[in-house]
């Protein structure tokens, strides 16, 4: 199913729900889904995280049972969350809204990296033939799959754990399956690559989409993966929307090295907003400004919008994601990012790593 609409708080006394409003708490202030998820689901079952607006500062918590909603709320309201950087949180009862689910919001789509213009993405049609996409597909299918709460994932070379946001480099899965050996020659075939191709791609994670289901906003962890990211999407098209966060500790708005900006017109954005359109078959690159300033994701629609045309996702997506991981000393590379846009980076992945290192020690003391 979609992704699930909720209408304004409640307000009268004495009522309930398993959903929750919570304020002051979001991507936009460096609290990624993950991390809400987690301090959240210490208090029962979570059915999902989404966001209340386009703020980046407010999110709907979803439980499946009203009791765990009312410990969240009697616990957290009000007061300062250690696990949440902390921040005091703002809770408020919500209710899901049963009207119907309309496709992505007013966003222009582009159709190739050059009408998206964001410095660092590139996505190149039909990388793979019809034929390799059935090949790819059916191999992928010979392989067992990991289930998650709304995808199937599989992970090769290394596993990347979502209860962490990372990978054990101690923990060596093996080389990268044969299947994906042709992607990877053909990778170092594209001159616009010329700028990975010295690095060894050695992580592969296979994600299934059913219709509906996308993927929350994020950006790659910096301290799990250095350099440029490949996803080659198979089966079905997608839109993937792109966030450039003016507020908080992400890349301001006047930093940015693109040449034409557009501020959402609404008075509780604070982020630019881009979209692109991921045919079957095409290899999206993001480096640069596009993978390190801008998070990315994958609405939950079953319908994508692509300006005057309205495209129905199939009956799955697969994606495969190629990485590299990082096994030394940190270091980004930032290519023609300003040295404030770098600590802005930086600042929010170390305060997500804070935040996890804090939850493990508590949770082993």
């Amino acid at each position: 199913m979609g992704l699930p609409r909720f209408t304004r708080p409640k307000g009268g006394d004495g009522e309930s729900s398993p959903n929750l409003y919570v304020a002051n708490c979001g991507p936009a202030v460096g609290l990624s889904f993950d991390n809400i998820m987690s301090v959240f689901g210490t208090y029962g079952e979570v059915r999902g995280v989404y966001a209340a607006d386009e703020s980046g500062t407010r999110v709907i918590v979803s439980y499946h049972e009203d009791s765990s909603a009312q410990a969240a709320l009697r616990e957290l309201d009000g007061r300062p969350c250690s696990d949440l950087g902390g921040r005091s949180l703002h809770i408020r009862y919500s209710a899901q809204s049963l009207g119907k689910v309309k496709v992505n919001d007013a966003v222009p789509v582009s159709t190739s990296d050059s009408d998206l213009k964001i410095p660092g993405v590139y996505l190149v049609h039909d990388f793979v033939t019809a034929k390799e996409e059935e090949e790819l597909l059916a191999a992928v299918d010979c392989w067992p799959w990991q289930h998650l709460a709304k995808r199937r994932v599989q992970h090769y070379g290394y596993e990347f754990r979502y209860d962490i946001r990372n990978v054990n480099t101690k923990q060596y899965l093996g080389d990268l399956p044969s299947f994906v050996s042709p992607v990877l020659d053909r990778i170092k075939m594209f001159q616009k690559f010329d700028s990975s191709t010295d690095v060894c791609l050695d992580q592969l994670t296979v994600n299934e989409y059913p219709p509906g289901v996308g993927l929350s906003p994020h950006i790659d962890t910096h301290s799990a993966f250095e350099g440029s990211i490949f996803s080659l999407s198979l089966a079905g098209p997608c839109i993937m929307e792109f966030r450039q966060y003016s507020k908080g500790v992400w890349l301001s708005r006047h930093t940015s090295s693109c040449d034409t900006e557009e501020q959402i017109c609404d008075n509780s954005s604070n982020f630019l907003r881009r979209a692109i359109y991921l045919p079957p078959r095409s290899m999206l690159l993001l480096s640069g400004e596009g993978r390190y300033a801008w998070h990315h994701y994958i609405p939950h629609h079953k319908v994508d919008k692509v300006n005057d045309s309205e495209i129905r996702r199939g009956s799955r997506r697969v994606s495969l994601t190629l990485r590299k991981v990082r096994k030394a000393l940190w270091r980004v590379d930032t290519g023609n990012l300003s040295s404030k846009s770098i600590r802005s980076s930086l600042v929010a992945e170390l305060r997500s790593i804070s935040l996890i290192m804090e939850k493990s020690y508590c949770d082993d003391g």
